[in-house]
């Protein structure tokens, strides 16, 4: 990260200089470390939930035609199943890769696609901030109840929806300013 010109001018001495480099230095090293619990969160945590699904799920097919089957796999894929879809959801939003129907969207001005994804985002935004308590004490209260098989905390189980609910909030408060940034600027 580099220093602006009204910096470097009202710095004097090379003290100076450094304190203030070092401070710009520590906000670039919070940023990366939002982008790795960010990447952790929706490319490294799904891969590797896939991919234990995928392995556990062939044990499951194998035990079930060759030997005796197994009832823990079932329990297993299920809980990786749900921690893949939230958390790939969240990395669908970042790519902005995600399944939508846009006929009627396709076929209006570029001001009001503009507004429809505005007014869309804060429904949406609207929704989740809503719900986001009582999805909390829900999940909270599941603490008690553990799986069948594994026994696993229900909790455990579902505390990716909260992580998920507060990313997709991030990620819909970030298109919702760039959309009206844009708008004020005159680019739409």
């Amino acid at each position: 990260m580099t220093l602006t010109g009204s910096i470097i001018i009202m710095i004097d001495d090379g003290a100076c200089y450094k304190q203030e480099y070092r401070i710009l230095k520590r906000k670039s090293l919070w940023l990366k470390i939002g982008k790795f619990l960010l990447d952790l969160t929706e490319v490294y945590i799904p891969a590797v939930t896939f991919s234990l699904l995928f392995i556990v799920f062939m044990i499951q097919v194998f035990y079930r035609y060759f030997l005796v089957p197994l009832v823990w796999p079932l329990e297993f894929t299920l809980l990786m199943f749900i921690w893949t879809t939230l958390f790939g959801a969240c990395y669908a939003m970042r790519e902005n890769s995600h399944v939508r129907f846009t006929m009627i969207y396709d076929s209006v001005a570029l001001k009001t696609k503009l507004w429809m994804r505005v007014i869309g985002n804060v429904m949406i935004l609207f929704a989740f901030i809503i719900s986001f308590v009582p999805t909390y004490r829900w999940v909270d209260f599941m603490s008690f109840k553990k799986s069948d098989v594994l026994k696993i905390p229900m909790n455990i189980a579902f505390s990716p929806y909260l992580i998920f609910m507060v990313i997709i909030m991030g990620r819909l408060i970030y298109d919702i300013y760039q959309d009206l940034r844009h708008w004020r600027q005159g680019e739409i």
